[in-house]
Parts: C-alpha cells; structure tokens; sequence
C-alpha cells in the first residue's frame, strides 16, 4: 500500500491486511456500503486480466475509467493458474449488455454464450440468470467473480443462482468471490464470509452477518421495528 494513503487505501478493512486468502470454493465479501468489498473485488478483476466494467478477458471495452489504483498493488498466487472466468458486476451490467450487442452486430458471435438472445430484450432479472446460466457452466475450471448478483433477482431467482453455484462447484475446481447483501446467497454450505465492517477484514459467521441478523430481526419482530423507525421526531 502507499505511504500516501487516500482512497481506496485509506479502508479500514484492507489494513493490516497482507495477505487475503481465498481457500474454499466459494467466499462472499460482506460489509456496509463503502466499505470497500466492490473496491477489492474490482481490484482482483483487473489484475486477474478482466475487464473493469464486467466481462471475461475477451470483453475489452469502456465507457467511464472509474476504477481505483488498488489493482497496482495487488498479486494474485493461486494453483492451479485459472485461464478463464467473468467479472459480473450489477452496476455496468447495462453497458455490458450494449456491448455484446455490438459484438453480435460485427460477427454475428454474441448472443451464442448468453442463450441467443440480446440481454436488452430480457427484463433485468431475467437477463442476469441468462448470464449466470450460460456463462457458468461446464467443468472447466475458471475464476468468477460476482459483485452484487442478488440486484435484479427475486427471492425464488436467487435460490436459483444459489443452486447454478452449488451445480459448478461441484463439478470442477473453480473459485467464486461474491461480493453480496443478500442473505439467501450467503446461505451457501461451507462458504467463508469476510466482513468489510472489521479491521482488518476477517472471517465473519453466517449468523453473525448484519444481512442475516437484521433480515430475521424484521421478520420477527416487523411491527415493532417499523414502529419504532417511522416514530415522529419529538
């Protein structure tokens, strides 16, 4: 890191923080908004050689250069060497779509990994499980890394990519880092789930996830919670 600091290295959770890793099939990032775990998760994308807007390494595009310097400072070590995988992030997943259409329109190629069809022409969830559908499967081991998946999805949609992860991870040997707010898709068996929220980041429960803890404090007590959130100011 810099001496210098100043954003993005001024996040609590990366100091003190050499070295992250990564040892279970699946790791979710979790933490308030801002707390870095889309910065990491981007940084991880360009150094592993993925567009910064989304994509796999054959998806060169760019519509605003908005990503950190974090990437510079990173090095990435893992065995076996992954040379595929995709970078889903919910944010650009517009210009994304645009620019598999103008593939399609050049050479005709476009739409044959995402179910023939232009993601544009799908409501926004249905598109994004057409992605996680036709862009995760096979065995072929690769690097998938999903910043926010749960945007556009249902709850059933949801369990629906929960099971596309669970049917991929058990076929071969490929890593998937997911940055999420959801507590379905933390549910995940066996996932490790590192909070943002601590510092430096560590290794948090399921139980103890602010996504679980205050989705089934509503839940049960949904009354007096909203009560007590829209009181009048004395």
């Amino acid at each position: 890191m810099p001496a210098e600091g100043g954003y993005p290295f001024d996040l609590e959770a990366l100091r003190g923080a050499p070295r992250i890793p990564f040892d279970r099939p699946v790791t979710y990032l979790v933490g308030e908004n801002g707390s870095g775990k889309s910065t990491l998760l981007e940084a991880i994308a360009i150094a592993a050689g993925f567009n910064p807007e989304g994509g796999s390494r054959g998806n060169m595009f760019s519509s605003a250069e908005t990503e950190s310097a974090l990437h510079e400072y990173l090095r990435l070590s893992w065995f076996p060497k992954a040379t595929r995988g995709f970078f889903f992030r919910a944010e650009s997943f517009f210009n994304f779509a645009s620019h598999i259409d103008e593939v399609e329109r050049e050479c005709s190629t476009g739409y044959a990994a995402y179910g023939g069809t232009s993601l544009h022409q799908r409501s926004h969830g249905e598109s994004f499980l057409a992605l996680f559908l036709h862009r995760l499967k096979g065995t072929k081991p690769g690097l998938y890394l999903l910043d926010e998946p749960e945007a556009a999805l249902s709850p059933t949609r949801q369990l629906a990519l929960l099971r596309i992860l669970w049917d991929h991870a058990q076929r071969g040997t490929s890593q998937f880092i997911v940055a999420t707010h959801s507590p379905i898709l933390l549910g995940y068996p066996g996932a490790r789930i590192l909070s943002f929220d601590s510092s430096p980041l560590a290794p948090i429960a399921y139980e103890d996830t602010q996504a679980y803890s205050l989705t089934r404090q509503f839940l049960l007590h949904r009354e007096g919670m909203l009560k007590e959130l829209l009181a009048k100011d004395d």
